[in-house]
């Protein structure tokens, strides 16, 4: 991580074999500047230099789209969203799965959330939405192909980063598990 000559705005270089640079904000609020592997450091800072007013008015559009953002919280009563309803949770005791929906209610195994593990939590969450969401876009995807005449090699449900679904030229679907 390195610092503007300001040091004000904090950046990571990333070199590689590209002939421009350029400079990305990321989701996380993270500043990254793409540049060539023979650009000098002192080019770089420049850049940036140059590249102030926008490096500050893209954050300031970051930070106002993510004042917005839901954190969950594995209590009793969030809500969680599934096919497009909103759904309480319930903590539970005991039950043979993590996750399960029953009842109107997302109920989940107490033990994630009392251990302290939110990743544990979210990843129970995770696997539950790829595990039914297999099954539901199955169904789906069997129902459209036959009325559009294709038949998928594959359909799978999986983290797929920015995008919502992709489709190989060899007929392999995938899905964003959050979509």
């Amino acid at each position: 991580m390195k610092a503007s000559r300001d040091k004000d705005i904090s950046y990571e270089v990333v070199r590689s074999r590209r002939s421009t640079a350029d400079i990305v904000v990321e989701r996380d609020g993270k500043i990254v500047v793409r540049a060539p592997t023979t650009l000098p450091d002192e080019r770089i800072e420049d850049i940036v230099e140059a590249k102030r007013y926008w490096i500050y008015k893209t954050l300031a559009e970051w930070r106002d789209l993510n004042a917005t953002r839901v954190l969950r919280e594995y209590r009793n009563g969030e809500g969680f969203l599934y096919f497009g309803r909103a759904y309480r949770l319930r903590l539970v005791t005991k039950q043979k799965d993590l996750v399960v929906l029953r009842d109107g209610r997302f109920c989940m195994v107490r033990g994630l959330v009392d251990s302290g593990d939110v990743g544990a939590a979210q990843s129970a969450f995770r696997e539950y939405y790829i595990r039914l969401g297999q099954q539901r876009l199955g169904q789906r995807v069997k129902y459209y192909a036959s009325k559009v005449g294709v038949k998928p090699v594959s359909i799978e449900v999986r983290e797929l980063g920015f995008r919502w679904a992709s489709c190989s030229s060899k007929g392999r679907l995938a899905f964003h598990w959050n979509a």
